[in-house]
């Protein structure tokens, strides 16, 4: 479609898809860890870019495309503008966050064996639980964290003293311990980085079975 790719070339040349411009989305995205659009929308406007400077950006964009694209000026509008940086940060951004989490829920059912089933909404509040693993009447829950190649073991503690006490909740509840598990891209996929976290897992599967 012309307009879709006026639209992806003129951005990509002035540089307003880049982090200066809609801040670091994937970070951003990994930080809030939302289930569902709306969720990220919110956080997004209000904690990584407000919605006006998204606007103006559209704005920005629409300009650019006056004077460089001129023979296709008539079927770009402000509007076309602002709707495709919002697709942009909002929809696209979630999509791959939500794509690269299914892809390591599959990978952790495919390592251990077991059906990896996705947790509700309450258990995401009160355990801090993304996903979960039934064994007879007891569960063990899962946390997949998404995470930047350069990420520190310090940062990675500081992260599981925070969620202590919800997962010994949930491990005084259902018998199960809680694991979170952390992906980065390696070679152009997705990999769990804390391998060990398999062995544990496995290992209190065999304890509750």
């Amino acid at each position: 479609m012309a307009k879709e790719w006026i639209l992806n070339n003129a951005m990509n040349r002035f540089q307003l898809n880049f982090k200066r411009n809609v801040g670091p989305t994937s970070k951003s995205i990994r930080e809030c860890q939302p289930k569902n659009k709306e969720e990220w929308k919110k956080y997004y406007f209000e904690k990584v870019r407000s919605e006006k400077h998204i606007e103006n950006l559209g704005n920005i964009l629409h300009e650019k495309i006056k004077s460089v694209v001129k023979d296709e000026l008539d079927t770009v509008t402000p509007k076309d503008c602002i709707e495709y940086l919002k697709q942009l940060v909002i929809d696209r951004t979630f999509d791959g966050y939500m794509t690269e989490i299914a892809m390591i829920k599959d990978l952790v059912g495919q390592e251990i064996g077991v059906k990896v089933e996705e947790s509700s909404d309450e258990w995401d509040r009160l355990f801090a639980v993304d996903f979960f693993i039934k064994i007879k009447d007891k569960y063990i829950g899962l946390q997949i964290k998404p995470q930047d190649i350069g990420t520190t073991l310090q940062v990675f503690a500081k992260e599981r003293g925070l969620l202590e006490g919800q997962h010994e909740k949930f491990t005084n509840k259902y018998g199960g311990k809680v694991f979170i598990i952390y992906s980065i891209k390696k070679d152009g996929k997705k990999v769990i980085q804390n391998r060990q976290i398999i062995d544990e897992i496995k290992k209190e599967i065999e304890k509750l079975s």
